[in-house]
């Protein structure tokens, strides 16, 4: 039997001495009773003073500021306080005027010589630019990276400015002043001297270390920006964001600007070059009252005192034609035309072309020069005749534009793809060309829109079979003669007409050809061409009773050209989308509901009266 263990019972007078904790339900000793009563009365009465005292303003974690807040309520918050400076004209955000006196392009050429912390004040620079971000190291120094305006002699020229407390002269704001109002994206002026700034981990004494830089004595806060700019928390990446909100693009992505400063330049060298061959620059109307010059579908206007349609220009071609009537031997044009057609990667409904008219020359002279005027601003534009040009789908072309182009014939071509003998030149234009047409496209798996007239269908073989073969710059020669109701008969090929087309990458960029200059064909022509709108083609062509009059008169044997500066601009700078060659392109209507306030209504903002004038 085991044996079975009692716990001993605590002594009765220890028990006796034990006192009840009301709190715990514990028995403890008196002495630790009383320690810990005046542990709970020292509690309470902290509690008491601390709900007694005014609560405490909660404490701002240290990284918060401007950069916690999303773009909606950083524009609320700047514009308010923008409000409150404008207020006071002391503190005008907005002056009037500020004198820029240094050419910013050479900054770098004329200080890179100077030596870390060795600075030139022998002469005051005075500049403006955007800031591109601040940042400061303690209450005395701050750092600013600006960006100046693109003009023709640079895209934008990025310079770091410092401003030091001490660099302030007497008679100046203050410090403190100075700075207290700017914010990244601000337009600043400044005032100051050239230096190289001498950093601490510099490699040796007297080396290049650091970076050249304007010291400032003044800053001047000459616009401010009221939207928080783009940054890797909050990007601006989007196409479509970015067509939207171009002047932003522009303003944020070097790109963008570089790309329209190259366009700007190609415009340039087009224009000196008609100049030094003695062609004159003209200007002719916008708006026609017959769409005519090019097969095309336009724009329809209204002149509301003549009660008169009137048609927004496709083409400046008949205009420029009839001053060579007039007796001008070599005219240019570079202007807008507007045609009614769809908008993709290559086409927007308004663009920019540059026509020329030569008389005395034929076909054959214009596609010399074309070679001689288009490599020539290649090689001026980008220091080579080589260009790469990258599609939409990441397919690399390598372009050598040096001359001569390729030359190719279109109906011996079209045969030699498709395998079949085409009918005669001269019966191009009949029905049973029009039946044959539609076997070969049947026969080739070619899909054409309808009409299936025979210059649509082939034009559109031309498309799928000489086109797609033309990266390196190609002329496609001799076209049927009712594809081309402007252009001449071939001198020895009856049914072909003296033109070319230039294509690039696959694409057109221009189009010419001898012009047709006896008034009878002419109006056969046009005559052809009405007949094709009567079977349901909206872009043929009216009959000019005005131009064929002009005509009558005698327009000298002539070499007519165009070219479309924005398609040619595109592949020059190696973009597959003809929006980013555009400074503002045509947009589709946004369907949002959303809409964000202006600055003007964030602060209640009352406009003022204004007294009508009348037009005069």
């Amino acid at each position: 039997m085991a044996d079975t263990t009692t716990a001993p019972a605590p002594p009765t007078e220890e028990v006796a001495n034990l006192h009840l904790d009301e709190v715990t339900g514990e028995r403890v000793s008196k002495t630790e009773l009383k320690k810990r009563q005046k542990q709970r009365q020292k509690e309470a009465g902290k509690a008491a003073k601390a709900a007694a005292a005014p609560p405490k303003p909660a404490s701002k974690p240290k990284n918060a500021g401007e950069e916690d807040l999303n773009p909606n309520q950083y524009f609320e918050i700047r514009t308010r306080h923008i409000n409150e400076l404008l207020k006071n004209p002391e503190t005008n955000p907005y002056p009037h005027k500020f004198h820029v006196t240094y050419e910013d392009s050479k900054f770098f050429e004329e200080f890179n010589h100077l030596k870390a912390g060795e600075t030139d004040e022998t002469k005051e620079l005075r500049i403006a630019g955007r800031i591109s971000n601040k940042r400061a190291s303690g209450n005395k120094l701050i750092f600013y990276d600006i960006t100046t305006a693109a003009d023709t002699a640079s895209t934008g020229t990025k310079i770091q400015i410092v401003c030091q407390a001490q660099l302030v002269k007497d008679g100046s704001p203050s410090f403190e002043k100075q700075h207290e109002n700017i914010r990244r994206g601000d337009i600043i002026g400044i005032v100051g001297h050239a230096g190289r700034t001498n950093p601490k981990t510099r490699a040796a004494e007297g080396s290049e270390g650091g970076t050249v830089s304007i010291f400032a004595s003044e800053v001047v806060l000459l616009s401010p920006c009221l939207h928080m700019l783009p940054s890797v928390k909050f990007p601006f990446s989007d196409p479509e964001q970015r067509a939207r909100m171009r002047h932003l693009d522009m303003l944020w992505n070097d790109r963008a600007r570089e790309v329209l400063v190259q366009r700007g330049r190609m415009v340039s060298y087009l224009r000196r070059f008609f100049e030094d061959r003695n062609f004159l620059e003209v200007e002719t109307p916008m708006m026609h009252p017959i769409a005519g010059g090019a097969t095309a579908l336009p724009f329809t206007t209204h002149h509301n005192e003549l009660d008169q349609t009137m048609y927004m220009r496709i083409a400046p071609e008949l205009y420029l034609k009839k001053m060579i009537v007039g007796g001008f031997k070599k005219v240019f044009e570079i202007g807008k035309n507007f045609r009614n057609e769809g908008v993709d990667l290559t086409h927007n409904p308004e663009f920019t072309s540059c026509e020329f008219y030569w008389a005395y020359a034929d076909c054959y002279d214009v596609m010399d020069l074309t070679e001689e005027l288009v490599s020539g601003l290649v090689k001026h534009l980008t220091g080579s005749y080589k260009t790469k040009f990258t599609t939409q789908h990441g397919e690399v072309y390598d372009v050598n534009w040096e001359a001569p182009w390729r030359r190719v014939e279109m109906i011996p071509e079209l045969e030699k793809a498709t395998g079949e003998k085409f009918p005669p030149f001269e019966e191009l234009h009949t029905d049973e060309t029009n039946q044959f047409l539609r076997k070969v496209l049947k026969k080739m798996n070619v899909e054409c829109a309808p009409p299936l007239t025979n210059a649509r269908m082939i034009d559109k073989l031309t498309g799928e079979f000489i086109e797609s073969t033309c990266v390196n710059p190609t002329f496609i020669m001799e076209h049927p003669q009712m594809m081309s109701p402007l252009a001449k008969y071939h001198r020895s090929k009856k049914g072909l007409c003296e033109r070319f087309e230039a294509f690039v990458c696959k694409k057109e960029i221009c189009n010419a050809y001898t012009e047709l200059n006896n008034p009878f064909d002419q109006r056969l022509r046009f005559e052809e061409q009405a007949r094709q709108k009567d079977q349901g083609d909206d872009e043929a062509q009216l009959v000019d009773e005005s131009f064929l009059n002009a005509l009558e008169y005698g327009l000298p044997p002539t070499g007519g050209w165009g070219i479309g500066i924005d398609r040619l601009a595109m592949f020059i700078t190696n973009n597959y989308a003809i929006r980013e060659v555009l400074a503002f392109p045509f947009l589709r209507e946004e369907k949002t509901n959303k809409k964000e306030k202006f600055a003007a209504e964030v602060v209640d903002v009352e406009p003022l009266p204004v007294e009508g004038i009348p037009h005069k």
